[in-house]
Formats: structure tokens, sequence, C-alpha cells
């Protein structure tokens, strides 16, 4: 801005020189002279003078010395200015089909150095842009120049970086299996989920440098969910499905691979079914209490997620906490999605534990099962004593009193255990989760034998 202004200044200065010298002095001595001259007859001369074609013919005299004075001040004090084109692409001309370039950068940044209105015209004209030419060159390294092509020669030009070293390689190519990655499942209606993909071809080629290809540990064509508009159950066709190639750490290789795209059809399910609600009492409920009853808002839910899950799923269950419970009591839970499940019908549940006093029940003969014993062992009761034992049963008397002993297991867990004689703890459980189950033979002996 100083600087502005001191040019400024120096304009006027020029200007006021020039018209004190070239202008106001000789105009001065001329009128003085021409005074002299007609002194004796200065009426005339000051009729002559007043006249409107006089005045107008001197003022465009004046007008024209200081039009003149002005261009060639300006013309004088014209500025140099500079430009900076961030980011202009580079392009290379080469044999495509036989080499990969390496060491190019995608993009340079241009200075244009010159007046401020040649610029303004550069940056509208139309270039050719940046380019170098690598005809010519054989494998390996090369410094080049990088050229830059612009109409109006009144400009300099600048290019950061102006010189470059490239390496090219000779170009190969490997034929790579092709796999596919989701993205932005999250982003699909939770009650649909993508069942199957099919792409529209089981490999692709991949080029480039020897060196990167060995990097090639998958090609992967990326689904995207957000591709899909308006997702609903059936089959959706998505094309121009970007191929994208990895190494063994994930990281993406640069690669050219052939074809770049494909199509893809996706099959869009809503696996469901409705289960019912089972409540799960945790905790110790009040000596001598037990619970009679349970009352629920919604007894059965429709469930929504892969059709795994949904084969496999059975109940939903809903975990409340009785320890210390002694009076009725009423709970209001949120449902939890069990793994797998991405979407339930309801989303909360009330309900209503009624307390009773307890009562107990001895259920006999309950035969003993096993679980978890390895394929290749057979295991045997040591004793008649030891294959069947005595459920007692405890709880409210209306539920005790329906129970039957089909409801009811009795087993042994023989994970780890090998060949030889064991005795091992028996436990129970019960279809009834509002009862509690003992067996009043805590251990029984066995035998585990090879088959």
């Amino acid at each position: 801005m100083k600087k502005i202004f001191n040019g400024i200044m120096r304009m006027f200065h020029h200007i006021g020189s020039f018209f004190d010298k070239w202008l106001i002095t000789p105009i001065t001595k001329f009128i003085l002279r021409i005074t002299d001259l007609f002194k004796d007859n200065s009426k005339s001369f000051e009729r002559f003078l007043s006249k409107k074609s006089t005045l107008i013919v001197i003022s465009l005299i004046l007008a024209f010395l200081v039009f003149v004075l002005i261009d060639q001040e300006s013309s004088v004090m014209t500025d140099q200015y500079a430009e900076i084109l961030y980011k202009q692409p580079v392009t290379a001309v080469y044999n495509e089909e036989l080499y990969v370039v390496e060491g190019l950068p995608k993009t340079v940044d241009i200075t244009l150095v010159g007046e401020k209105r040649h610029i303004f015209l550069a940056k509208q004209s139309p270039s050719k842009g940046v380019s170098v030419d690598l005809t010519g060159l054989g494998k390996g390294n090369h410094k080049v120049t990088l050229k830059y092509t612009q109409k109006l020669k009144s400009l300099d030009y600048k290019l950061d970086p102006a010189t470059v070293t490239v390496t090219l390689y000779p170009k190969v190519s490997e034929t790579k299996s092709l796999t596919y990655d989701v993205l932005h499942q999250d982003n699909l209606d939770s009650k649909l989920s993508i069942s199957n993909i099919t792409l529209d071809r089981d490999n692709v080629t991949v080029k480039g440098a020897a060196y990167k290809l060995k990097k090639v540990a998958t090609v992967k064509a990326l689904v995207d969910v957000d591709d899909i508009a308006s997702p609903k159950a059936g089959d959706i066709t998505l094309k121009d499905v970007d191929l994208v190639a990895y190494d063994t750490n994930g990281e993406v290789v640069d690669v050219e691979i052939v074809p770049k795209s494909i199509t893809a059809k996706v099959t869009i399910a809503s696996p469901s079914k409705e289960i019912p609600i089972k409540i799960v009492p945790k905790g110790k409920i009040a000596t001598g209490k037990s619970i009679k009853e349970t009352a629920l808002s919604i007894s059965k839910v429709m469930v929504y997620g892969d059709q795994e899950t949904i084969d496999d799923i059975e109940y939903l269950p809903v975990e409340i906490d009785v320890d210390g419970l002694q009076t009725n009591k009423t709970y209001k839970v949120t449902l939890k999605k069990p793994s797998g499940i991405t979407e339930i019908s309801a989303k909360t549940l009330t309900i209503n534990v009624v307390v009773d006093s307890s009562t107990t029940k001895e259920i006999p003969d309950v035969s003993i099962a096993t679980e978890n014993l390895d394929k290749k062992y057979k295991v045997q009761a040591l004793s008649e004593a030891d294959s069947k034992v005595t459920v007692v049963v405890s709880g409210s008397a209306d539920v005790v009193n329906k129970l039957d002993a089909s409801q009811i297991t009795a087993y042994i867990d023989l994970k780890g255990y090998g060949v030889g004689e064991h005795e091992v703890d028996v436990k129970v459980r019960g279809e009834d989760l509002k009862l509690n189950y003992k067996s009043k033979t805590s251990k029984v002996k066995i035998k585990i034998s090879e088959k």
C-alpha cells in the first residue's frame, strides 16, 4: 500500500512539474507578450478570448495535453504482477501399453508474471496445460522438464517443480480373482439385510510394474449400499461398481485394473420370525418367597435379522432383577436385540411380577443326561444310583403342582474329561424359570472309555 501511495504522489509531482514548465509558464509569457502587442487594442483582444468557440478550442487543447501527460505517466508506472495457479494437472505422453511411469507429480503450481490485464486474459484463455513428453525414453530413471503452453507471449511463467525425475517400468499383467466388500451396510433399513451378491465376472486383470503386482493380495468390488435408490426386498442391479486392489495389510495398491468397474446383482431380503418372550429372573428372591406369575404387556415380538440367526432363535430372553424381592412388583424393561438381530417390533415391555409363599416338591427318578462329551468316548454310570436322581423343586404351590417331570433336565457336563473313572457334579435345569431346581444327589460316579 505504501508503494502504491508513493507512486501516486510521484505521478502528481510529475504532472505538476509538467504543467508548470510546459503549460503555465509558457502560456503566461505568451499572454503577456500578446497583451503588450495589443495593449493599444485590449478591448478587441478581450472580445476574442470571451468568444465561446475560442474557449472550446482552448479547452480541447488543454484536455488533449492532459491526456497525453497521464498516458505517458501511467505507462511509465505500469507495475508487474504475479499470480499463482495452484494444482494444475500434469499430462504425460508415452507408450501406455509398454510402460508404467512413476515419480511424475499429478499437479504443479504455476506462477504467472506480467501486467494484471495480461494475467487476467491468460486465465480466461484456454491453454494446453502442463505436459511432459516421454516418447523415446526406455525403462529406467530419467530427468525431464515440464512444459507449460500459454498463447500469451507477454507473460513469464515459472513451474514448481519445473524438472522431475521419473522412472519407467515395463508394464506386466496378471489375472486376479475378484471378491467384494459391502460399504455403508449400517445405512440399510434395520428390517432389511443383504442375503447375496453376484458379480458379473469372477476375475480381473491387473497391470503395472512387476514389484507392485507382487503386493496385490486381493481385488475387491466395493458394493455401496448408498448407491441403491430406495432399497427394498428383491434383486437390485448396480452398474459401474468400483474395483480396488489391496495388499495383505489392507492398504490400496496403485495398479491398473481391467475392467475398471463391474456390474453386481444385490439380493435384499427381510427375514423375520415371531417368537415368544421368556422372562429370566436374576438374583435370589427373599427367603420363603417365590414368583407365582409374570404378566407381560406383550407375549410375542417380531424379530428381523440374517436368515441363519432367525432360524436358530427360539425365544427372546428378558432379564429382571428379583434379588431380595418380597412383594409384587412392576418392571418396565427396554428390549435388547440379541446378536444377529437387527430389529424388534417392540421397544419396551411391562412385566407385573406376583410374589407368593414358597413350597417344595420332590420329583424322583429323573434320568441323568450327559453333555459336551468328546465324540470318541462313551460313558456309563458305575451304579444304578449314579444314573438317576431326585430333584427338589421349590416355588409357588400353584406352579409346582402343575409341573411335569418332562420339563426337568438333570445332567452332567463332561467337557474336558477323558478315559477313566470320575466323580462329577450333577446339575439341573427346568423350562419354567419361576421355579428353583436342585438335585438331592450332588455328585455321581461315572466311567469314560473309548468307543
